[in-house]
């Protein structure tokens, strides 16, 4: 990868629009150069181009979207700033297998923004575990329910109890949480042993 420090200011604009701050939250989950990532629904990327950065030639960041558009524009920016750690897939996570990541293979998945989408939450957790490598830590990233003027509809927000016995009824336990502003609850799970 070639990444030119120029750069950074740059890739910070790419951002999520105010209501998240990638690179703060990416400090927190304590990522290091070589891990294989996971950025399940990574939209425009705002968390897949810092972490391709973090992690460099010796890592890797899965890009996954049902979207074309938004693998499409993942694509253009990795291009802009030399990332080439980066595959984009185009998948359905909300399907076993439908991330095409092979199984114990990644050593982090990352949820941002995305659960309040699905229909399938506990399929779209069954589907990180299996590409999670034993020591390896899902991260839930979603908006607060009663930050509803500025989020997502009501009825379509998981709360953090919600996501806590999702993640248990599917093999998981909280090993921890981070800060990620007043609109979003941010915790850390692992596999339960």
């Amino acid at each position: 990868m070639i990444y030119n420090q120029n750069n950074s200011e740059e890739m910070r604009k790419v951002g999520s629009g105010g209501f998240l701050n990638p690179d703060k939250i990416i400090k927190e989950l304590n990522i290091q150069r070589g891990m294989v990532v996971a950025d399940f629904g990574c939209g425009a990327g705002y968390f897949t181009l810092q972490v391709a950065k973090i992690v460099n030639n010796s890592g890797k960041v899965y890009a996954i979207d049902v979207l074309d558009s938004a693998l499409n524009s993942v694509f253009s920016k990795a291009k802009l700033y030399n990332l080439t750690n980066i595959e984009i897939i185009r998948g359905n996570i909300e399907i076993f297998g439908g991330s095409k990541i092979n199984d114990e293979s990644v050593d982090m998945v990352i949820l941002a923004n995305i659960l309040f989408q699905c229909n399938d939450y506990d399929s779209v957790i069954s589907e990180s575990k299996r590409i999670l490598k034993n020591n390896g830590r899902v991260v839930i990233i979603d908006w607060i329910p009663d930050k509803i003027p500025l989020g997502p509809k009501f009825e379509h927000c998981l709360s953090e109890d919600d996501i806590k016995k999702l993640a248990i009824r599917n093999g998981l336990k909280i090993t921890g949480r981070i800060d990620t502003g007043s609109h979003h609850y941010g915790m850390i799970f692992s596999i339960i042993r």
